[in-house]
């Protein structure tokens, strides 16, 4: 038991540290991370390989962290929102992957569902912090920032992470079965 929570906490602290690395890729440009989407990719790995609780807690810490100790993304509204949108990309993929069968199809479902969902929390959570502040959050800028602008990065998360779950699933490498 002692040896399973210490290779869980190990490969938590992977995650975390690839989802603070990653965003290096695009040079801190704003509007690049907002297209490749960096920081979603290990959170929504995680949920997948160490389960929901576990997804939940790295996707909250990930963008906190980074604006903590790097001012990217800014804390308010950005990386508040963020935690609680990779958050549930984080637990979602966890409790769906648990309770969906074990197919291909079903890590593309997990994966879809995380998305939408968390996409939904992230909109709900801005429009508060916005609301708080004063400022108008419309449903275009929802679907800019949740969908538009994020073409690419959802594209890639759907390209390349069944593939790597797969990959991890045949391997043995899933704690989260």
């Amino acid at each position: 038991m002692r040896r399973d929570l210490t290779k869980n906490l190990v490969l938590a602290g992977l995650f975390v540290t690839l989802g603070y690395i990653l965003p290096f890729v695009t040079g801190h440009i704003p509007s690049v991370g907002n297209m490749l989407l960096p920081m979603h990719i290990p959170v929504l790995i995680a949920g997948f390989v160490l389960g929901g609780k576990y997804g939940l807690v790295i996707g909250l810490i990930v963008p906190l962290l980074r604006s903590l100790t790097l001012g990217m993304p800014p804390l308010f509204p950005t990386a508040i929102a963020m935690a609680f949108e990779l958050a549930t990309y984080g637990f979602i993929t966890g409790l769906l992957y648990k309770i969906l069968p074990k197919r291909k199809l079903y890590i593309y479902v997990s994966l879809i569902g995380a998305m939408l969902v968390g996409r939904a929390v992230w909109g709900a959570i801005t429009y508060i912090l916005l609301g708080l502040n004063g400022t108008a959050f419309t449903f275009k800028m929802f679907m800019a920032g949740a969908f538009i602008n994020a073409t690419i990065g959802i594209a890639l998360q759907i390209i390349i992470i069944p593939p790597i779950i797969i990959t991890l699933k045949k391997g043995d490498y899933l704690i989260n079965q």
